[in-house]
């Protein structure tokens, strides 16, 4: 596990891991939670290609094509207020991303990608834009219809598939050596499948495997390795998963791609990084949810409030299903303090209400932060959970047996 002070000097070991000459990597998977700082690691990482260099880009030429939410808030819907009937999804003129999309002739490659997981037909729009004295044309929007019915207006599920569409199309130019991406040498990839359902995100999933299958084992003209470097980042337990099984294992005579796998998590709100290796699946919402509470409970860092309690039930709510059980009776029968249990589930019944709610939030007060503290302590070890950053706690010493009870004088 390594720690980064900014996310300037995480950019630096990402490129480093991708660019080291004794053990070089393609690929690197990223699993972090939401509000980690996905998007700002994505921005730096782009930002960190385009500083000019004396030797290694001294002309400051981007070498990272992205994806993220920047990306898609590149199309904005125009719903036509006034006459509610011509609806389209705006595609932003200034933005270099769309300068090739001309030449490119993605429609085609658009088309059969949003066939697999979409049943409605799309339309680009052109228009000249003037830039430095030379006339572009660039898309000015897209339309959308479906079983004859034009310019309707797509969910946001559908939208971001849509677009993900369009950037999947535009990574095959780039892997094709299209003249447009002469100057890249990088993917960065992040949270592609906002609003997708769990069999769209699988489906998505193995379609990008296949892409970084093929940019990783990329070759130029002449024959000679010319792999395009890859960092995917995501939040999506699922999504993650199917990446790494599907990139890891050999397909026919493919050989598995060879990537890393990093947990990237924030252990306090001081702007540092924790980057933890890891060749398991990724942690789970609970598993990021007690880590939260630990550090909600720590008596000198911490601040613990009403609404803990529940965020600590729903979690034993999830433990008691993992193993068959219908309420959390299951999670504390396993507690020692038979008092502790009848505290916890009075707590529980009266800090559960709205003047209590994560909107409204109150501090506890000294006997319920202990009474907290005594049971997450408890539970986590218990059932021996390996939290990020820490060692996997260690389960109590079993309790010595009872002596045998004597039979009763006759």
């Amino acid at each position: 596990m390594s720690k980064y002070k900014n996310l300037k000097t995480l950019v630096i070991r990402l490129r480093d891991d991708l660019n080291n000459p004794t053990k070089p990597t393609a690929l690197v998977l990223i699993y972090a939670y939401n509000r980690t700082g996905k998007t700002r690691l994505s921005m730096e990482f782009k930002d960190a290609g385009k500083r000019k260099h004396k030797t290694k880009n001294p002309t400051g030429t981007p070498d990272t094509l992205y994806f993220n939410a920047f990306t898609e808030d590149l199309f904005v819907w125009e719903n036509d207020l006034d006459g509610d009937s011509v609806r389209r999804l705006q595609l932003n003129e200034q933005s270099s991303f769309f300068n090739a999309m001309t030449e490119l002739a993605l429609d085609e490659t658009i088309a059969r990608y949003l066939s697999r997981y979409a049943d409605f037909d799309f339309d680009f729009t052109y228009k000249e834009v003037q830039e430095g004295g030379e006339t572009l044309f660039k898309p000015d929007y897209v339309s959308f219809s479906k079983g004859g019915e034009a310019n309707i207006k797509v969910s946001r599920g559908e939208q971001n598939i849509f677009i993900w569409c369009v950037f999947m199309a535009i990574c095959e130019r780039m892997l094709d050596g299209h003249e447009s991406y002469q100057g890249k040498k990088y993917l960065y990839i992040d949270d592609p499948i906002s609003s997708l359902d769990d069999n769209n995100a699988i489906s998505v999933a193995c379609d990008l495997a296949k892409l970084l299958r093929r940019a990783a084992t990329r070759k130029n003209a002449d024959g000679a390795p010319a792999p395009i470097k890859v960092i995917f980042s995501s939040h999506h337990a699922l999504f993650f998963n199917v990446m790494c099984n599907e990139v890891g294992r050999k397909i026919d005579d493919a050989p598995s791609v060879a990537h890393r796998r990093y947990f990237l998590h924030r252990p306090s709100g001081d702007g540092t990084y924790m980057l933890q290796s890891t060749e398991d699946t990724p942690f789970f919402h609970h598993v990021a949810t007690l880590a939260e509470l630990q550090r909600a409970a720590d008596p000198k860092k911490g601040k613990l409030y009403t609404f803990h309690f529940n965020a600590l039930r729903s979690v034993m709510e999830k433990t008691a299903s993992f193993f068959g059980h219908p309420s959390i009776a299951f999670c504390l029968r396993a507690l020692d303090n038979e008092e502790d249990r009848a505290l916890f589930n009075r707590a529980l019944n009266l800090l559960s209400h709205g003047a209590y709610a994560i909107h409204e939030p109150t501090e506890m007060g000294e006997d319920n932060k202990e009474l907290f503290r005594r049971i997450l302590r408890e539970f986590i070890t218990r059932f021996e959970f390996a939290l990020p950053g820490n060692a996997p706690a260690r389960p109590p010493a079993p309790a010595p047996a009872p002596a045998p009870e004597e039979a009763p004088a006759q």
